[in-house]
């Protein structure tokens, strides 16, 4: 018996040896890294920069390829169910991972059964008119809406987007009811903000900023803990007499259940080198975006507790997309 014991012991030592001797040589060949949106967006600049500097620690060309559709179901789906050698992972929003899950019954993926391997980048949310607006505070915004319920109106990029849900979330913080008017992306949405169809909207750092530096757009106050440094002026909703209510759009990278854990450690460290080199942040920052640099295991408890914090908000307004 003590023989035979011996025997196996040795024998898993060698298959173990192997596997270690496989994971440390990946990667072996060229990753593909899925972005679930078109080509030229936001999410897709952010991942071609990066990939573009974690291909040299890699050693190995890293193919950024779209596959947009169906609020990131596509990409997602087609990431999970991926074989888990490290070779194919990609960019999973709040969207992916904490929205989704609440506004379709059913999902081609479970947001839980990915590998999570770090954090990637936030897109801070701000409340924004334009420059005629008679709204010049939040407080202001706030009392009109009250005086009259539905009357005011705010644009997003469409149904169960980031800037939707945070209409929603700021809804039921501050109490007023404002139609919501969905477009089909965050450029039209802001188009209309601008030329005086809607009252107001929730919109992103990334999108609105040109407008926002050009005086186009007056940002009432900013869904984050802290004032950005970009609006250094504006308050924070906490300030201006908003509770609880912080809302980012963000982004990490996933990838199928099962990948070995040496390769997303390695992938992990490479990405938040990437995110902390000065070449990077700039790049990131000067789409007034802020890099999300985490540990797998600190990403995934950020995704768990964002999509129960989303749930409750997306179950009180009774938001279901199918």
């Amino acid at each position: 018996m003590p023989k035979l014991l011996k025997a196996i012991a040795a024998a898993s030592a060698i298959t173990l040896a192997g596997l270690t001797q496989a994971h440390a040589a990946w990667p072996e060949r060229a990753v593909q890294w899925v972005v679930p949106y078109p080509a030229g967006g936001g999410s897709d600049v952010i991942a071609r920069v990066v990939a573009s500097t974690i291909e040299k620690t890699l050693g190995q060309t890293v193919i950024v390829e779209n596959k947009p559709g169906a609020g990131t179901i596509i990409g997602a789906s087609f990431i999970q169910n991926a074989k888990p050698d490290g070779y194919v992972f990609g960019t999973a929003d709040s969207g992916t991972l904490a929205f989704n899950p609440w506004l379709y019954s059913k999902l081609q993926y479970d947001p839980v059964k990915f590998t999570y391997i770090g954090g990637l980048a936030r897109f801070p949310l701000m409340l924004a008119v334009n420059e005629a607006s008679p709204f010049k505070t939040l407080e202001e915004f706030i009392a009109a809406a009250r005086k009259d319920p539905g009357k005011l109106t705010a644009s997003s990029a469409g149904s169960g987007s980031p800037h939707h849900l945070a209409l929603e979330m700021f809804k039921q913080r501050a109490g007023v009811d404002i139609a919501h008017v969905p477009y089909k992306g965050a450029a039209p949405a802001i188009q209309d903000l601008l030329g005086g169809q809607v009252s107001a909207s929730f919109v992103d750092s990334a999108a609105g900023l040109a407008n926002i530096k050009a005086g186009k757009l007056r940002v009432l106050a900013v869904a984050t803990p802290e004032r950005l440094a970009l609006l250094p002026n504006v308050p924070t909703m906490a300030e201006a007499g908003v509770n609880n209510f912080n809302a980012y759009a963000w982004q990490g990278l996933v990838g199928p259940a099962g990948i070995p854990g040496d390769v997303v450690e390695k992938l992990n460290a490479d990405l938040q080198a990437a995110l902390k080199s000065p070449e990077v942040d700039g790049k990131i920052k000067g789409m007034g975006v802020e890099p999300m640099p985490m540990s797998a295991a600190d990403f995934k408890a950020y995704a768990d507790q964002q999509r129960e914090e989303w749930g409750s908000v997306i179950k009180a307004a009774g938001i279901k997309l199918d």
